[in-house]
């Protein structure tokens, strides 16, 4: 019986979608993958993929995926720097608006991080509380001011 259920799982994992991503300059830091092994199965109601990447994950569909990739160029200052606070953990984030959507990247973090989501999920801030201890192996360099 067990064989069965494992082979029904199985199955149905295999027909999950792939996420297409492309790779962040730095997606070989290995601090990445500390990242990339505590980030949630779940963002927003949406379920954990694999993607076509390095240093990459994403959530949703491949037609309307939120990704995450790690390694990206550190943003500069911006005006768009926003901090979010869950429990005692502070992450700033640069915040645009894109043709696509929306893109988050993490401000004074090494490794830096981006999620991307697009504007066909209708969120103009996704979960990124749900990204804190996943975030909390990078390294502090700097705050938004």
């Amino acid at each position: 019986m067990w064989a069965a259920v494992i082979g029904c799982l199985t199955a149905v994992a295999g027909c999950a979608p792939t996420i297409a991503v492309e790779p962040a300059a730095h997606a070989d830091d290995a601090a990445c993958g500390l990242v990339l092994a505590r980030t949630p199965q779940t963002m927003d109601g949406h379920p954990q993929r694999q993607t076509t990447a390095q240093a990459t994950t994403a959530w949703g569909d491949a037609g309307a995926a939120i990704a995450l990739r790690c390694g990206v160029e550190q943003p500069g200052p911006s005006a768009d720097c926003v901090s979010i606070t869950y429990g005692d953990v502070t992450v700033d984030w640069i915040a645009q608006e894109t043709t696509t959507g929306w893109r988050f990247t993490t401000y004074g973090r090494t490794p830096a991080v981006e999620v991307a989501v697009p504007s066909s999920l209708g969120l103009t801030q996704p979960g990124l509380t749900d990204l804190t201890d996943a975030l909390a192996s990078t390294i502090v360099t700097a705050h938004c001011t």
